[in-house]
């Protein structure tokens, strides 16, 4: 196996994805890395059938439940010195012929690039947007109370950078669905924060990347398909009000200090009161879809 490239993902009864995962990492690199498989308590056996069928994968268990940081970090502990590029990557990410040497390429041809993301398509073929600006308080507020309710709202187009043609530039961030880092700028910031049980995660390492002087490169030429949000879509009572939580310390981290105090309180209370409803609403789409399922049997 090459020993300078090497592959995490995290893992919590994420099925037959990872199967597909791993099985389509044989398309995306000439190189031969090894895998590590960051467990975050799953139940359903995918990760023991995936250290039995797939050699070069090896099963790392984190304990319980870490969240997505904490157990990436825990994966990329498992790795040697020798390793100088690390892809993190979602279960549910499906590779593309030569995706991850395109990264590899885009990281020969920018060496300050801290972070490098391929172009993410969902099962349908659209593009997600996961080249995005940093979002500062107002864009980040806006997008967050507006998004579901008015799409084509100024904050939101602004957080996703919805005016940019797909190209091969330096970001804000880049979706911590699919990454490839060298060792070195991974290491330099230690790592994800992992305060962040899940999401904005990939925000917060991108922000600081950028903050320690290296760049998040966008790289459309690599593609994968992500099938995202599986998980929140069955544990929405779980993963919106961590979704919320993530994006207050993500704020609040940045607007320190007693005078921005009444800010923080303003922000937690606003988005508290978003997470009950977007529960509420994920639920409520739920059980429709239950019924409907139910009345075609």
């Amino acid at each position: 196996m090459t020993s300078q490239l090497a592959v995490v993902t995290v893992t919590y009864n994420s099925g037959d994805y990872l199967t597909t995962m791993l099985r389509s990492l044989a398309v995306a690199t000439t190189e031969e890395p090894q895998v590590i498989i960051a467990d975050n308590g799953s139940v359903d056996g995918a990760p023991e059938r995936a250290e039995r069928d797939f050699p070069f994968a090896r099963l790392v268990r984190t304990g319980g439940n870490v969240g997505y940081g904490g157990a990436m970090n825990r994966g990329v502990a498992e790795l040697g010195p020798e390793v100088e590029y690390v892809v993190i990557v979602n279960p549910d990410v499906e590779w593309s012929p030569g995706s991850i040497d395109e990264l590899l390429a885009a990281a020969r041809r920018w060496p300050r690039a801290g972070s490098l993301g391929p172009l993410i398509r969902e099962p349908d073929g659209s593009v997600y947007p996961s080249a995005r600006r940093v979002p500062d308080l107002m864009t980040g507020t806006g997008h967050a109370v507006f998004a579901h309710i008015w799409k084509s709202n100024p904050w939101t187009a602004a957080y996703r950078a919805d005016d940019v043609a797909p190209s091969e530039r330096p970001v804000g961030w880049l979706s911590g669905a699919c990454l490839l880092l060298p060792r070195a700028a991974f290491d330099s910031v230690d790592g994800f924060d992992s305060r962040y049980f899940m999401y904005m995660e990939d925000v917060d390492l991108g922000d600081r990347l950028g903050k320690a002087g290296w760049l998040n490169v966008y790289v459309p030429s690599a593609v994968v398909i992500h099938t995202k949000g599986h998980a929140a879509g069955k544990n929405p009572e779980l993963m919106l009000p961590a979704h919320h939580r993530s994006a207050y310390r993500f704020q609040a981290d940045r607007n320190p200090g007693i005078l921005r105090a009444p800010l923080r309180l303003a922000l937690r209370v606003g988005l508290a009161l978003r997470s009950k409803v977007a529960v509420r609403a994920a639920r409520k789409a739920l059980d429709n879809e239950g019924h409907a399922t139910g009345d075609q049997r």
